[in-house]
């Protein structure tokens, strides 16, 4: 069956025809633009081989798309009033199965084993944008089960996500994402490719999952923690923003130390390292608060 639910018309019948009110406290603006949910699905790489685990399907519109270019779409819908909706946005897809339930609260491996479904399979999402960080980074730490990950975020968010060091917009998002993944800015969606409109942007990122860190280091939470620590207060020099997070329990005489060991200057601000630098430097910092501890 063809995709058709991308369409202004079409969309506000079916929301009409089940008496759905949208949401704003779960985030949804349905797409009524066709070439986004054609460019997502062009994006993600789909063929019939795929298995697709989508993430808020809303009332199916991307979702059709999805299945009509991949063997198998697994979508988990959090609000249970769309049940009647998906049902009818969906009749003639049969190769869509949709699990009701909270992302952020579902044993992926065991969501995909109840299916039938043997990793890795590709991850394609419009994502709430007030909760999009805690479900992006979720999946990233799973991200063995995943061959890709195509989410639509806000754009200031998927700038960040790609932003090399020294940009402006390159930052603690940043250095997380790149850890687990490669992301690449694919697509530009205007706020009024949606139906209601939001008041930003958005942008399509393609996700293309590492074997392993892209810079390995033996603890990652304390290389998050320290490179959260470069950004929270960015015009400061790295060594005294080290130290002013006290979370991490680093002097600036340590911070200072552990910088002259990599070769980098006292004065350096943290939007100049680069992953590997980040993850370097909580190595060493991590050896240093451990001695503090004995």
């Amino acid at each position: 069956m063809k995709p058709y639910l991308a369409d202004p018309k079409k969309t506000k019948e079916l929301l009409a025809r089940h008496e759905f009110l949208i949401k704003k406290g779960y985030g949804q603006n349905f797409l009524i633009d066709p070439s986004v949910p054609e460019g997502i699905a062009a994006a993600a790489g789909l063929g019939p081989e795929d298995t697709v685990l989508e993430i808020g399907p809303g009332i199916g519109t991307l979702t059709q798309y999805l299945a009509a270019a991949a063997g198998r779409v697994i979508a988990v819908e959090i609000d249970r009033k769309l049940e009647p909706v998906l049902a009818d946005s969906l009749q003639g897809f049969s190769n869509v199965t949709v699990v009701w339930g909270d992302i952020l609260k579902q044993d992926i491996p065991r969501l995909l084993a109840e299916h039938g479904v043997t990793p890795p399979v590709k991850v394609v999402a419009n994502l709430p944008y007030y909760i999009t960080s805690p479900i992006l980074m979720g999946l990233l730490k799973q991200a063995d089960l995943f061959s890709s990950l195509t989410v639509m975020v806000q754009a200031e968010v998927g700038e960040r996500m790609a932003a090399a060091p020294g940009s402006k917009a390159y930052g603690y998002l940043s250095v997380s994402v790149q850890y687990y993944a490669e992301p690449q800015v694919v697509l530009s969606v205007p706020p009024h490719a949606f139906l209601p409109q939001p008041k930003v942007s958005s942008a399509v990122v393609r996700l293309e999952a590492l074997n392993g860190p892209a810079a390995p280091c033996r603890d990652a939470d304390f290389l998050f923690a320290v490179s959260k620590a470069a950004f929270l207060q960015r015009r400061k020099t790295l060594a005294n923003a080290l130290a002013g997070y006290a979370p991490l329990g680093v002097s600036r005489e340590q911070a200072e130390a552990a910088l002259a060991e990599l070769g980098l200057d006292a004065r350096i601000r943290g939007e100049r390292l680069s992953l590997r630098e980040f993850a370097a430097l909580s190595d060493i910092l991590r050896d240093k608060t451990r001695l503090n501890d004995k």
